[in-house]
């Protein structure tokens, strides 16, 4: 009789053991469970700034074309221009992403022209271009944004 309380009392204290580090494996797992969903809630928060910021550029591409007096954009040349006359807009897009407090000085814009010039209703495409840096570290390699936007001059 001494013996089964012995033995009962023995496996409640290995039974309290055991909870205790699944406790502790559970609480790290959704911890880290946590903190990737927070990453993954910012990268998508930064891919969709990086868009709307292109599409920014783009509106004002489109308004500021051969019919505007402060153009961008090339007057005349060949098609898939991007580097004719493009500052301005580079200028606009990288201001728009500038107002989501992230840190711009590795972003890549650029404007391309791809009929040529910017005369009515030629088309222009507007890319940004982000190395995203995490907020936390978890180990993987952090992905480049690539956003892009496209329209067609109306002005």
């Amino acid at each position: 009789m001494l013996s089964a309380r012995y033995t009962q009392k023995r496996q409640g204290v290995r039974a309290g053991g055991q909870a205790a580090v699944e406790f502790v494996l559970t609480f790290l797992a959704i911890l880290f469970l946590i903190f990737w969903t927070f990453e993954l809630i910012m990268l998508l928060y930064s891919y969709n700034v990086f868009a709307d910021a292109a599409k920014e550029g783009v509106r004002y591409a489109i308004v500021h074309g051969a019919g505007n007096s402060a153009s961008s954009g090339p007057a005349s040349g060949t098609a898939n221009d991007c580097t004719t006359n493009v500052a301005a807009v580079q200028n606009v897009v990288k201001a728009y992403a500038k107002t989501s407090f992230h840190d711009i000085s590795g972003m890549t814009v650029t404007v391309c022209y791809l009929d040529g010039t910017n005369q009515s209703p030629n088309r222009v495409r507007v890319t940004a271009s982000y190395p995203y840096i995490p907020y936390i570290r978890l180990g993987w390699a952090p992905p480049t944004i690539q956003a892009a936007a496209e329209g067609r001059i109306v002005y």
